[in-house]
């Protein structure tokens, strides 16, 4: 068995690469209530901090994220995550690099339970442009630490299943801005 090895997959995303990409660096109105800053909401300057919204986009998956090192705008900025996978709770350390040009998002894994059995773990989404919509193609580069270790489909799974409920809040609050939008024309005086 090969100790390196990259899973692959492509999804269809209703959300433009633009919107996907933007929960990972600009959304801060509503940060959870389980990822701390270093700023408290109201002294934050300009409240531009990254304060993640993953964790309210995908609540079975991931449970919290903080800012350990850096803060939640700076590229190399380290944070800690709270996830779910197989039933079991499990922790990562964490860096995210955003190449807005080519539109590419990695993660690159620290520390954390996934490196009990994997050497290497990296995340990332690649995003294209699909009429009003996206594709990500998503990788996931793994290295096992022994012979033994089985290639993470479960790992991938997290992923997909956290693209797609990312997807799903934005087109959501895409669709809610509408209504409420159309509901505020027609309301009478």
């Amino acid at each position: 068995m090969a100790l390196k090895g990259k899973l692959e997959t492509v999804l269809d995303l209703k959300s433009s690469r633009e919107k996907f990409l933007s929960l990972w660096k600009e959304q801060a109105d509503e940060a959870p209530n389980l990822t701390p800053t270093k700023y408290s909401r109201s002294s934050c300057p300009r409240r531009k901090e990254q304060a993640h919204q993953v964790p309210n986009h995908s609540p079975t998956n991931i449970q919290g994220v903080h800012v350990l090192e850096g803060d939640w705008v700076t590229p190399g900025s380290i944070k800690v995550w709270n996830y779910t996978i197989d039933g079991r709770a499990e922790v990562f350390k964490e860096k995210i690099e955003l190449d807005e040009e080519k539109k590419v998002l990695t993660i690159t894994d620290l520390e954390g339970d996934v490196f009990k059995i994997y050497k290497v773990y990296t995340a990332i989404w690649e995003l294209t442009p699909r009429g009003q919509g996206s594709f990500a193609k998503l990788t996931l580069e793994y290295e096992n630490l022994n012979d033994n270790v089985p290639v993470p489909h479960n790992y991938m799974d997290l992923v997909i299943s956290m693209t797609k409920d990312i997807d799903r809040k934005n087109l959501q609050g895409i669709n809610e801005r509408i209504y409420a939008g159309t509901v505020q024309s027609f309301q009478i005086k």
